[in-house]
């Protein structure tokens, strides 16, 4: 076994698992500050029995992916040495301010807000979400920027002599078109995340009628509904401004995507298709005429580059160099990856709209199969997600700095088959047995739903000298 090809089912892995966290993380911590928000500004018990229902989820979600975001700096010196010599000057330095500054602003406030609840002011209270909520943004940007670089090296300067690339500018990097569109994208899919999360079990909480909770289910139902179709739009929006900036940079992804073997112009968007693996060879394709010239372009007459045609413009560009057999991606995983992503983001939405309209002026719905949407509803972004990561990624394939250092350059010499396998099987099954305890945790809280009884905390402080207290 190869143990390139260990160590990127490993790295894949890990990182598909750490992102489903990571968006409802940042798309919760947003909507619990605006519930709790609410509460301070209008005094109704359903706001603050919201805010502490969403905010034990949150929290659940929270702890899990700290627990499995640890694993992913590791691999950078385990399984891939020669990738982190040659990029460490530039990849370090926005994963340092991620660890150093902003992961300890959400980590800090996040502690102020969950053992402060009886012992700050109200409103200083409030704040310690708001601002935890901005650090779990802050650290996405971050670590975006890092990716963003990987995509589209900039501001660096390459050392023959070290055989690194050495930073320039980290405004530069930090502030890319790249790194600056994939956080807004990024942002977008956290509040659809955390939208289609809150309104599908709001929606489950009215049809199961669970007791003292209709009030605050049927406001959260309106805000994650709402949050999910706006945060859809945000995509659609955002989404057309990054493939636009993916074809300057990165075309050989856009015609990946699209399966487009030869250059057309105008160029059709594929919705489904039916052929040969690779989408060499369509027996059937249902085709949105001139779409992908728009996608592509913003016009609807321009043109898209084929895969084969930058194939053999790659070849002649990075063959002397780098002598790879072949510079196309995964065909079948790019093309279905980038449907995949776009489609399940549009059913979260869509589920999140018809259990909002569903439940609309105090109705009581009773059909099984709103119920059955209403725990679906939740999946399909985080399917989305996923989508989109692996279809950046393998998007980029064989490289894994785009026209700098290919994936197969990157990987730890020392390293062997039986050594990366092992660590791949214990990751594996620690994490599939941390998957059990997170769905065992959210389930167990969602059933038991929201306390029937709130008490406003910060109505009489009593002793200041007892000890605090965990209110989750």
């Amino acid at each position: 076994m190869d143990p390139l090809d260990i160590a990127r089912w490993q790295f894949g892995i890990t990182t598909v698992y750490h992102f489903l966290f990571v968006p409802i993380t940042i798309g919760m911590a947003f909507l619990v500050a605006g519930l709790q928000t609410a509460w301070v500004r209008t005094g109704n018990d359903k706001y603050l029995q919201a805010t502490k229902f969403f905010g034990k989820l949150f929290l659940i979600n929270f702890a899990m992916g700290v627990v499995t975001g640890i694993v992913q700096e590791f691999q950078f010196g385990m399984n891939w040495s020669n990738y982190s010599r040659y990029v460490g000057d530039i990849f370090g330095a926005p994963l340092a301010v991620e660890a150093l500054l902003t992961f300890f602003l959400e980590s800090t406030f996040l502690g102020l807000w969950i053992f402060g609840w009886d012992r700050l002011p109200k409103k200083v209270h409030l704040l310690t979400i708001w601002l935890a909520a901005v650090g779990t943004a802050m650290s996405a940007y971050m670590i975006l920027a890092a990716n963003a670089w990987m995509q589209h090296p900039v501001g660096y300067v390459f050392d023959p002599e070290k055989n690194r690339a050495q930073m320039t500018s980290f405004t530069e990097v930090l502030f890319q078109n790249t790194a600056v569109i994939a956080w807004l994208h990024t942002i977008s899919a956290a509040f659809l995340t955390a939208g289609a999360l809150m309104a599908g079990v709001s929606l489950w909480l009215i049809m199961r009628r669970k007791s003292g909770a209709e009030a605050m289910a049927r406001a959260t139902l309106k805000v994650g509904a709402v949050v999910a179709v706006v945060a859809a739009a945000a995509l659609g929006i955002t989404g057309d401004q990054d493939a636009k900036i993916m074809v300057q940079q990165q075309p050989m992804k856009m015609a990946a995507a699209e399966a487009l073997y030869e250059t057309a112009q105008p160029a059709p968007f594929s919705l489904f298709t039916i052929g040969t693996l690779d989408g060499s060879e369509p027996i059937f394709s249902l085709e949105v005429p001139n779409a992908l010239s728009f996608l592509a372009t913003g016009t609807f007459d321009g043109r898209v580059e084929g895969i084969d045609n930058l194939e053999q413009q790659y070849q002649e560009q990075y063959g002397p160099q780098f002598d790879l057999e072949s510079y196309t991606p995964n065909i079948p995983v790019t093309y279905w990856g980038f449907r995949l992503m776009i489609g399940f983001g549009m059913l979260a939405a869509l589920f999140a709209a018809v259990g909002w309209w569903a439940a609309r002026r105090g109705r009581t719905p009773e059909s099984k199969w709103l119920v059955r949407m209403a725990i679906i509803a939740p999946l399909m972004p985080l399917l989305a997600n996923s989508a989109g990561w692996i279809f950046t990624e393998m998007g980029r394939q064989p490289w894994i700095v785009f026209g700098l250092m290919p994936t197969a350059e990157g990987v730890s010499p020392g390293v062997g088959a039986a050594e990366v396998l092992t660590s791949l099987v214990v990751f594996t099954l620690i994490y599939g047995a941390l998957a059990v305890v997170e769905v065992g945790l959210l389930l167990r809280a969602i059933r038991q739903g929201p306390p029937e009884v709130v008490v406003d905390p910060f109505a009489d402080h009593g002793d200041p000298d007892r000890e605090l207290t965990v209110t989750y």
